[in-house]
């Protein structure tokens, strides 16, 4: 004849079983910290590279200047390369040299004059455009422009709406750069690689 358990014993094995089976579901199914996804899951398709023209108008002086100065070290007044220097910008980007030619964005960031040796910036900014297929997306930009160079190449190293998952550089050319008032118009050329 078969024996059966007493009743703390059969008590005690079916809550073991429970809880035995229940961590094995609670563990089948814990919150997973990362996991490889084929690019399209996000409904990306193949890459496209695309090359962006404009010109970054700052201006430092009069009623409305677009770059700032916030900070700066207490020995950049007598530095000869004003390291340690800190502005924020909201330069326009237009689609010609003339500050009147039709505005497609905004290069909004800071920059620091951050070499003792020469006129050299970090930038980090973001490209946020306002026209055409590009309207509301944005490109981010960090890097060092050594501003002395005839072409400064500086890294894009990601982006926002159509530019998500951007990759690529933007080479940097002085157009004109007025000595009394520091005013510059930077030519922009952005190659990048995105979906």
């Amino acid at each position: 004849m078969a024996k059966t358990l007493s009743k703390p014993t059969s008590i005690f094995f079916m809550l073991f079983t429970i809880f035995f089976f229940s961590i094995y579901v609670i563990a089948d199914e814990a919150p997973v910290f990362s996991k490889n996804l084929p690019p399209s899951s996000l409904g990306l398709e193949q890459q496209k590279l695309s090359h962006l023209h404009f010109y970054f108008q700052e201006i430092v002086r009069g009623p409305k200047p677009t770059a700032v100065r916030v900070a700066q070290a207490a020995t950049t007044n007598t530095s000869p390369t004003g390291f340690g220097a800190v502005a924020v910008i909201d330069d326009p980007l237009t689609l010609l040299p003339e500050n009147t030619s039709k505005v497609v964005g905004h290069a909004q960031g800071t920059y620091t004059f951050a070499s003792q040796s020469e006129s050299a910036l970090l930038m980090v900014m973001n490209f946020a455009f306002t026209e055409g297929e590009y309207n509301g997306s944005t490109l981010s930009l960090l890097g060092r422009n050594t501003v002395s160079s005839s072409i400064r190449e500086m890294p894009i190293v990601g982006g926002s709406g159509v530019f998500r998952f951007a990759r690529g550089y933007a080479q940097a050319k002085t157009y004109t750069f007025d000595t009394k008032t520091g005013d510059t118009v930077v030519e922009y050329n952005v190659y990048v690689l995105h979906y």
